[in-house]
């Protein structure tokens, strides 16, 4: 089986997920289209194009064949599938970066810990030293803190087992510990920034990591923990049914800088996937299919609603108006989030073993739930095998008065005088011509 799915592999190579994405779009394909002609679902054709998992057999000939054969000219790509002019499709430089920041040296902490990755970073990484959980990042000057990508995001292959220590010497609790230690506060920092409420922000981090932690074994192997886990929380954090909670109704105290406000603000009245486009993009830093996949949109469209978010942000700060080119908007958005992220202070959150403890608590109870829902569903079923008749009886029907109905027919009662008459006739011998009785013969 191994050499079959090696076979397979090497006879019909894939391009990397961006590049899938990329030339889906270029072929005027939607996900629905692609998995219809597969013969897999929308969710599924999604997970291939974000690396998440590989196709494999007949499916793989099938998705490789539709993907890569008859590759369109860029030239005839329609205008529906390409960027718009203006909009960015790659991260900006580190150089454009530092060029449109200050210039005042100043050392400043990461939001998240940096470690090992598979995956190719978008940007150079900045130097980091890190020593036991103490987390110092010395910055070229002019350097502003990054809110964490999935570039460092920590290696999924040591946690691949569920069971007992890993290859790389961590327990699954140990490796969740280690993931929530890396990015729980600065997920925190990112979902106020996208609701504006600190115990909302609280309640969302904590609630993905219990789902990540219910599904250990799907995002122990997969290629972006981090990213499952932000996914997770920026969904339960924009829910629109937070609205009819008492405790969510009203944001909470805005910062008191007048450039940390008016941000905000501008992020706040934003409509949702506006608003989750600018943090994922300038902000957090993924690329524009990143960004993309992860809020289920094409790439054109992400790019859209990018532009749009920084023409309306644009309209509070006037030095974001000022800058010259999208890149220089970008390194700008993405200093002045980054400042605002590490103004608010990290949450009481609670701790991993907490949420380790918690979502196995709840598993159990649903469990439970589930067990004696059905033990009640099987014996009231036997309860109405058994107590249910065997053969169907037509009911009799009820006696009832009826009227209107003629009397009954026939010869009338006979009067005392009748009856008296009768027993006399009776009674008395018959002294007449006797009867002719025939005779047969």
């Amino acid at each position: 089986m191994t050499q079959n799915s090696t076979d397979t592999a090497s006879a019909h190579p894939l391009p990397s997920p961006k590049e899938r994405r990329r030339l889906r779009e270029a072929k005027s394909l939607s996900e629905a289209q692609v998995a219809a002609a597969v013969g897999v679902t929308r969710a599924t054709v999604r997970s291939w194009e974000t690396g998440r998992t590989t196709p494999r057999g007949r499916k793989r000939e099938a998705y490789a064949r539709l993907i890569s054969s008859g590759r369109p000219n860029p030239q005839a790509t329609p205008s529906s599938a390409r960027t718009k002019p203006g909009a960015p499709n790659t991260r900006p430089k580190a150089a454009v970066k530092r060029a449109a920041r200050p210039t005042a040296p100043k050392t400043v902490a990461r939001l998240s810990k940096p470690v090992t990755s598979t995956k190719s970073p978008s940007r150079p990484p900045t130097p980091v030293e890190a020593t036991g959980s103490t987390v110092m990042a010395p910055t070229e000057p002019g350097t502003t803190p990054d809110l964490p990508d999935s570039s460092t995001m920590p290696d999924p292959a040591p946690a691949a087992e569920t069971a007992g220590p890993t290859p790389g010497g961590l327990s699954p609790d140990e490796a969740f510990d280690a993931l929530y230690k890396h990015s729980a506060d600065a997920l925190f920092r990112q979902t106020f920034l996208l609701t504006g409420r600190r115990n909302l922000s609280r309640e969302s981090v904590a609630r993905a990591f219990a789902l990540a932690w219910e599904r250990w074994p799907e995002v122990a192997v997969d290629r972006d923990p981090v990213g499952w886990v932000r996914a997770a929380a920026y969904e339960y954090a924009m829910s629109p049914w937070h609205r009819l909670r008492r405790a969510h109704r009203r944001l909470d105290p805005p910062p008191a800088e007048p450039g940390p406000r008016a941000l905000l603000d501008a992020l706040l009245e934003l409509p949702p996937s506006y608003r989750r486009t600018l943090l994922l993009y300038d902000g957090v830093g993924l690329d524009l299919p990143e960004t993309a996949a992860e809020t289920e949109a094409s790439t054109p469209a992400a790019a859209g609603r990018l532009m749009n978010a920084r023409a309306a942000v644009a309209e509070r700060l006037p030095e974001l108006a000022a800058g010259s080119s999208p890149a220089e908007q970008s390194a700008l958005l993405h200093e002045r989030l980054g400042a605002l992220a590490l103004a608010e202070p990290a949450g009481s959150l609670p701790s991993s073993a907490v949420i380790r403890t918690d979502s196995e608590r709840k598993a159990q109870l649903w469990t439970r739930a589930a067990v004696s829902f059905t033990v009640l569903i099987t014996g009231l079923t036997l309860f109405t095998l058994g107590t249910a008749p065997t053969r169907h009886e037509t009911p009799e029907s009820p006696a009832q008065q009826v009227g209107g109905v003629p009397p009954r027919g026939g010869p009338q009662k006979l009067t005392p005088q009748d009856l008296k008459l009768h027993k006399q006739l009776h009674g008395e011998l018959v002294r007449g011509p006797a009867r002719l009785v025939p005779s047969v013969g």
